[in-house]
């Protein structure tokens, strides 16, 4: 009987369910969108239970668009935006809050009172301090919801990243687990130790209770009896991990980008943590049988989000793909750089204060020329990332794996080829994030033997090359690097 893995893929704006068979190929896929809250400028959240129904929904339209039932799935895997941050009240099971998305911004004055131990989270975490990470977010709403710090120090509250919320959800209230990726995202757990730091927790002053227990990526999660009970959830990763490993990026100095709401680039630096002092983030790639695998990583936070604002905040375009075709009416920007800085900037700069910016307009400036600088404004940010994890690592990129929903725009992609001047790698399969789980998730169960079975798995749909010389990239680049510092230096309030 035909056997599948069952992948939920859980994102800022959509949840998906998706059927893997034994070649990595889609046998169905369901995805439902969903709806942010923008309570004040900078704070973006979303309803915990409208995220958990989407997961219900999705998975039981996916069962239905593959003609299967749960006895032809072989097991679960979960892949989930990170840093997300929810708390419940344990004895309801209800949240206390809405889940405050990693977008937001609002814990930054919390963030700023801990500046003074940013070495110390620096050192133990790989991260900086920023509201980007759980610990704020955490910290936020035992400050804002009445009682909740009393609550949190009786026990009466448990916090979670998605794929926990999920995992309790799935497993009705049975397991409070999370995996190290995941973990290693809150700005709470010591990635040298691989486990829940006690100094950590004093400076945020989070009570240990609230926190879940922390599990490898293959490790059975639980059964999900809301479902079936004789389906188990052998597989969980935070989506940028998934996606390093959906790409077969197995040996070190391997990258991927992931082209989704924000961008997200990761390189495998095996199994020793490299520290950067440059704003770049050292984070657990994943922790497979008890062995670590360490990577870098740099974050951009708005990526196909500005296709989006384009589409819903300018209507310049109807649709996302309308993008392509609007930015090819002109040949080039003509000058024109856009600096999507709508929530502050990623990595290298880590500026919160900062907000988006446009340059070079003139008179001839057309709808088409800010459609296309604004696709070239996540190339260029990428562009940022990519070249300080070549300085931080010591490793020289020779191609770039990438993948996400704006990897569907040509221009884009060529572009990135261009001013990166290496090989753009666009797979078969789009979704390597719930791929990523889905292998991870099939190595526990037997579904697949071993990485080499992976590998046959991996196959190209496209591959760009640089069309333009290094001179000509080269001059693009300083002008966006103009405009970037001029953003940054132009802070109106």
């Amino acid at each position: 009987m035909k056997k599948y893995i069952l992948s939920i893929d859980q994102g800022t704006t959509s949840s998906r369910a998706i059927l893997f068979s034994k070649d990595g190929s889609i046998e169905a896929m369901s995805q439902v969108e969903l709806q942010l809250i923008y309570p004040h400028q900078g704070w973006v959240e979303a309803d915990p239970l409208e995220i958990w129904i989407s997961v219900v929904n999705v998975v039981n339209e996916v069962l239905i668009k593959g003609n299967i039932t749960w006895k032809d799935i072989d097991s679960i895997g979960i892949t989930n935006q990170r840093e997300t941050s929810i708390v419940w009240d344990k004895k309801t099971g209800k949240p206390i809050y809405n889940a405050i998305i990693w977008q937001s911004r609002q814990s930054s004055e919390i963030c700023g009172k801990f500046d003074s131990k940013k070495l110390i989270i620096h050192e133990k975490t790989g991260l900086l301090i920023n509201p980007y990470f759980s610990a704020s977010k955490i910290r936020f709403i035992l400050d804002n919801v009445k009682g909740a710090q009393k609550k949190a120090e009786d026990g009466e509250l448990l916090f979670g990243t998605i794929e926990t919320w999920l995992i309790y959800k799935m497993t009705n209230g049975k397991h409070h687990y999370t995996d190290t990726t995941n973990a290693s995202r809150t700005m709470l757990f010591n990635i040298h130790t691989l486990s829940w730091d006690k100094e950590l927790l004093e400076i945020f002053n989070i009570p240990s209770k609230m926190l879940p227990e922390v599990k490898p990526c293959n490790f059975d999660f639980g059964a999900a009896t809301y479902f079936d009970k004789r389906v188990h959830i052998l597989g969980v990763a935070g989506d940028q991990h998934a996606s390093l490993f959906g790409h077969n990026c197995f040996n070190v100095g391997e990258c991927k980008n992931t082209y989704g709401t924000g961008c997200f680039m990761l390189m495998n630096t095996g199994d020793k943590p490299v520290i950067s002092n440059n704003g770049l983030l050292t984070t657990i790639a994943w922790d497979l049988n008890g062995k670590v695998t360490y990577a870098l990583e740099g974050s951009v936070f708005i990526g196909g989000a500005a296709i989006q604002w384009l589409r819903d905040g300018l209507n310049a375009i109807k649709t996302a793909p309308d993008s392509d075709e609007c930015a090819c009416r002109v040949s080039s920007s003509d000058g024109v750089y856009v600096v999507p800085a709508f929530v502050g900037l990623g990595a290298p700069y880590w500026d919160d204060d900062v907000r988006g910016s446009m340059f070079g307009i003139t008179r001839s400036t057309t709808r088409s020329h800010i459609v296309r600088a604004t696709l070239e404004s996540i190339a260029y940010q990428s562009k940022d990332v990519f070249e300080l994890m070549e300085k931080e690592s010591g490793y020289q990129i020779p191609s770039l794996q990438v993948d996400g929903g704006a990897t569907g725009s040509k221009v884009l992609m060529q572009f990135q080829s261009d001013i990166l001047q290496i090989d753009i790698k666009k797979p078969m399969c789009l979704e390597q994030t719930a791929l990523g789980v889905a292998y991870i998730a099939g190595l526990k169960s037997g579904f697949w033997k071993n990485l080499d079975e992976i590998k046959c798995c991996h196959k190209y749909k496209e591959i760009y090359n640089p069309k333009i010389s290094k001179e000509d990239a080269e001059h693009l680049c300083d002008g966006w690097e103009i405009a970037v510092k001029a953003t940054r230096e132009f802070k109106f309030r």
